[in-house]
């Protein structure tokens, strides 16, 4: 097949949850023989060298286009006061689609792969010139993570401000859903929320996939007990997390019973964060240089999430990294877990706490956890499994 991939975010080098699953499913499909198409938008705020690539470049064709996707203040007060998705909106560039519209010319696709609602801006004029089946991948459901958010504050400013956007967004989303020829999912919970808004084309789950050859745990560089925390803190369902969790446990862990070590490390950590610093105690890193020796340094994951949507792939790293996990309900949502086998589920402060007491006292309780969790990700998040999956649903689709 000939596929190709619209991305809103340079999928190389493999530093976060959406570049991870996107350069994923890139590389299982060129594993299995498929001619691989990417363009991908290369935006300001992450942007990305060409220097900074790997070996799976040099296996497809590949196009970045430069863009700018913050937005000024008088520009925010104008998308506040009338109805456009501002979100979506700034994923639009016209020098971009009239680059696609030059490529759709030129090339025949069988597929073309949208990664994310920001890139539906470029449906209507992709499906105009084009006879490609159109799939959009939802990495998540967009409007729920502002409206998850907006659940979780109490200024009534900020609250009345995110339930606008998710209002806005959602509006958008639904309007999407059924002009494209099939939907891929990341969990089941998405897939039932879209049958319920409606959706009328066929939508398959197909989850986070790693490339288990670069998870390698090794426990003798494993500090144990150490609690840890990875990920990018300029998303704000991640900061929220963390700062409601060191609200919550800081005095615990600095002169309380839960005697262990706190570390924070994560990509654009704002400056405020180093008031909970505590020396000994609780280490605010910053963007660390090797996430996965990181992980493997510490031995308890914490993944505190109140809001957002879709499936962590942090947690699936980790669970890959063999990695004792304490998270929400939310944060294992669309994993196919056992809570206390593969996972630690905790919903408040006083299961979360229950939960770091038990793991830092009991190192075998949580090396058990950890092996389970890994032969979960070998079972169902293999890049190999999901793309056999992924070429099944694609051909079902051409032969509709």
């Amino acid at each position: 097949m000939k596929i190709l991939i619209l991305s809103n975010r340079v999928p190389f080098p493999q530093n976060g949850g959406y570049p991870i699953v996107v350069r994923n499913t890139i590389l299982g499909l060129v594993n299995e023989g498929h001619d691989v198409t990417v363009f991908t938008l290369n935006n300001k705020k992450h942007r990305i060298s060409l220097e900074d690539d790997d070996d799976l470049i040099r296996k497809i064709r590949y196009q970045t286009y430069d863009i700018n996707i913050s937005i000024s203040a008088w520009e925010f007060i104008l998308n506040l006061l009338g109805r456009r998705t501002y979100n979506v909106d700034r994923f639009y560039d016209i020098g971009f689609e009239r680059l696609l519209l030059t490529e759709l010319k030129n090339e025949e696709y069988d597929i073309i792969q949208f990664e994310g609602l920001f890139m539906s801006a470029y449906l209507p004029a992709i499906r105009k010139n084009s006879t490609a089946k159109l799939v959009y991948r939802a990495h998540n459901i967009e409007h729920l993570i502002w409206q998850r958010l907006a659940e979780q504050k109490s200024d009534p400013i900020k609250k009345t401000y995110l339930n606008l956007l998710a209002k806005r967004i959602k509006r958008y989303e639904l309007k999407y859903l059924n002009n494209f020829d099939a939907i891929a999912t990341l969990t089941e919970q998405d897939k039932q929320l879209m049958l319920q808004y409606q959706t009328k084309v066929p939508i398959q789950v197909l989850p986070v996939g790693i490339d288990l050859s670069r998870y390698k745990p090794d426990y003798s560089k494993t500090e144990f007990p150490s609690l840890f925390f990875l990920g990018a803190l300029d998303w704000m369902p991640n900061r929220e997390g963390v700062e409601w969790f060191l609200d919550n446990f800081s005095r615990d862990i600095t002169d309380g019973d839960l005697r262990v070590k706190f570390y924070v490390g994560g990509r654009n950590t704002p400056e405020s964060f180093d008031d909970y610093e505590v020396m000994g105690k609780i280490f605010i890193q910053g963007e660390v240089d090797d996430a996965l020796e990181f992980v493997n340094s510490k031995s308890i994951m914490v993944v505190p999430l109140l809001s957002g949507g879709g499936m962590r792939v942090k947690i699936v790293e980790g669970m890959a990294m063999q990695k004792c996990i304490i998270t929400t309900t939310l944060g294992a949502e669309g994993l196919n877990y056992q809570n206390g086998y593969h996972i630690l589920i905790a919903d408040d402060r006083q299961e979360f706490y229950d939960a770091i007491k038990h793991c830092i006292g009991d190192e075998e309780f949580c090396r058990r956890i950890g092996l389970n969790a890994r032969r979960l990700i070998e079972q169902q998040h293999d890049t190999n499994v999901v793309t056999v999956q992924f070429i099944k649903f694609y051909q079902q689709l051409l032969q509709s």
